[in-house]
């Protein structure tokens, strides 16, 4: 490790030094006493210890803002520098103070549109969870959206996977004999762990390949409005690769709002489309 901090506590307290002074623009020890409950001396020793062992210089004591400011050379030495995780920061306070709406984080200028959780039981994924760390199989109870029914089903699990929707399981299906996407909510009943896997991630074919997803402007905007729009999803050369596998190829397609299957007659609706959509085909159940 060098001279990076081991602890895992005092790592994350170094990256919101970074975050919020590059995102805010002012850092205060009150944002570490707030964010984790330390007294004042603590997060002044964490601030100083930071400029003194992970990023000499990043950041300087402005007076007239009574907090410390990123430096005109500042470079984020643990993190990546991303906006997104200045949001996780702000999605996670957010979901602290719905629940306790007592606290005051010191966040309370923003606000953020999130779809409604679906709801899932513990007991549901306990036993998912556990079944992916032991490599074991699992007796689940499912409805399919296809007919509504509920079908007993043997499988085996080997990644959980959240979309900005939903939360589903990666697994073996021993009745359809072969990889699906199990949607937690759809489970009923308590799984039941089962003895070890037979077929495993190793073998999810759909899963091992890699795969890049380009997008890049309607081609029908004028010139200006695509540059708006590569701009807006920090494109390079007008492209926006996303790397990812196949098996998750229409979550991500769908992440970004893009409708394959049909083309909105008006290019300002819909904004980006998929380059590489004939590459992909093959992929997507709807093309098969």
């Amino acid at each position: 490790m060098g001279k990076w901090p081991i602890r895992w506590d005092l790592l994350s307290r170094y990256r919101l030094i970074e975050v919020i002074a590059l995102w805010e623009g002012r850092l205060t020890t009150n944002h570490l006493i707030q964010s984790f409950g330390i007294g004042r001396q603590q997060a002044s020793k964490d601030i100083n210890s930071y400029l003194a062992d992970i990023a000499p210089g990043n950041l300087v004591y402005d007076k007239w803002l009574k907090g410390y400011k990123p430096d005109k050379n500042f470079a984020p030495k643990l993190t990546s520098g991303h906006a997104d995780e200045y949001l996780h920061i702000l999605s996670r306070t957010e979901d602290m103070t719905i629940t306790f709406k007592e606290l005051d984080m010191g966040f309370d200028n923003t606000t953020m549109v999130r779809p409604v959780t679906r709801n899932i039981s513990p007991k549901i994924l306990r036993p998912l969870v556990q079944a992916i760390r032991e490599k074991k199989r699992v007796d689940i109870s499912y409805t399919s959206l296809s007919d509504g029914e509920q079908t007993e089903r043997i499988i085996s699990p080997h990644t959980l996977v959240c979309t900005p929707l939903r939360w589903h399981v990666r697994a073996y299906c021993e009745h359809a004999k072969g990889f699906r996407d199990f949607v937690l909510s759809r489970i009923r009943g308590i799984p039941i762990i089962e003895s070890n896997k037979v077929i495993g991630k190793k073998q999810d074919d759909l899963w091992n390949t890699s795969i890049s997803i380009e997008i890049i402007p309607d081609p029908r905007l004028s010139d200006a409005q695509a540059l708006v729009i590569a701009q807006d999803y920090g494109m390079k050369d007008g492209i926006l690769k996303i790397p990812t596998n196949a098996s998750l190829i229409r979550y991500v397609i769908n992440a970004y709002n893009i409708d394959i299957n049909t083309l909105d007659s008006n290019p300002k609706g819909q904004q980006i489309i998929v380059r590489n959509l004939d590459e992909l085909k093959s992929f997507l159940p709807t093309y098969k």
